[in-house]
């Protein structure tokens, strides 16, 4: 299990690496002119000049990437180009609030999930029929749609739940509760239809296997063998659907949080990709690919406990 944990770190470092150097190449060669989108059109050439050697950008790319890399590598992505905080201080505020709504979606969906799709495989018809409407119209319903539709019965229609804005938890958690529900809502539908159709699946094809009707031949009850060994084996592949879709839900948040008005890393990524905020990008880009490569981590330990082979890939 050590070997297997070394290599998936090892495997991540590389990964963050690869993708900060691309993400960084890219802008660079797509930002245009950056000290005149930051200073305007009315900017003369001695300004922008100035601008270009005070921010680094008249030095040679690897240079730059360099200078760079030696903050993020500590968690420093460096002074904003448009606003007048660091990185720092604005990105972290906002990761906090966009992983609470994607984590809490995680959960909720996950669990619901589980239940569908599994009293789906084993007694079929009302549940089983319910789990494939969720399905089709999980994958066929984008999730901002869901988010309008949510936004206009629970809040217009029945003002049930706040329309937009949030609120911290710490200063109100009835007003968090609210502020959180419909995006938690909007987000979850999509993942909930694929979790609920792998569970489904997977328990359906565990269940008739060999060693369920061994179990049942030596006297356990269908409940205990369901879920106790059949969940067992159905779940590795259920989590990896589930990692996949919190990766989705990280980009779908960008949305969501524009749609309901919550300062999430959403709405700060669309501003600052606007103005060509390099360092406020790459601060996005960082944290995000980080958070993708922790759950994976996560996701690929909780598969090797539940399935030893897979310690071997």
């Amino acid at each position: 299990m050590l070997n297997f944990t070394l290599r998936r770190v090892f495997n991540g470092i590389v990964m963050m690496v690869a993708v900060s150097f691309l993400a960084y190449f890219l802008l660079y060669i797509g930002a245009g002119n950056v000290a005149r989108l930051i200073l305007g059109l009315e900017a003369t050439p001695e300004q922008i000049n100035e601008l270009n050697e005070q921010l680094g950008l008249n030095r040679p790319f690897i240079e730059q990437f360099l200078t760079w890399l030696s903050g993020a590598v500590r968690l420093d992505f460096g002074a904003s180009w448009s606003m007048p905080e660091t990185v720092n201080e604005v990105l972290f505020p906002r990761l906090g609030v966009t992983l609470t709504i994607v984590a809490l979606t995680t959960v909720v969906a996950a669990i619901i999930a589980i239940v569908l799709g599994t009293l789906a495989a084993i007694h079929g018809g009302v549940v089983d029929r319910i789990v494939q409407f969720l399905g089709l119209i999980g994958f066929a319903v984008p999730g901002f749609l869901v988010a309008f539709f949510l936004v206009t019965l629970f809040a217009i229609q029945i003002p049930i739940f706040n329309a937009v804005g949030y609120t911290d938890f710490a200063e109100n958690p009835g007003e968090w509760a609210k502020s959180i529900t419909l995006p938690v809502a909007a987000l979850a539908l999509s993942a909930l239809a694929a979790v609920a159709q792998q569970v489904r699946g997977s328990v359906t094809d565990a269940i008739n296997m060999d060693y369920v009707r061994t179990l049942r031949a030596r006297g356990l009850s269908f409940n205990r063998v369901v879920y106790k060994h059949v969940l067992r084996n159905a779940g590795g592949p259920a989590l990896s659907i589930l990692g996949v879709q919190f990766v989705g839900m990280l980009g779908g948040s960008v949305l969501v949080e524009q749609i309901f008005a919550i300062p999430g890393l959403g709405p700060y990524a669309v501003s600052s990709t606007a103005v060509s905020d390099i360092p406020a990008v790459m601060g996005l880009v960082v944290v995000t690919a980080l958070v993708v490569i922790v759950v994976n981590l996560i996701i690929d330990l909780l598969s090797a406990a539940l399935n030893p082979k897979v310690r071997l890939s």
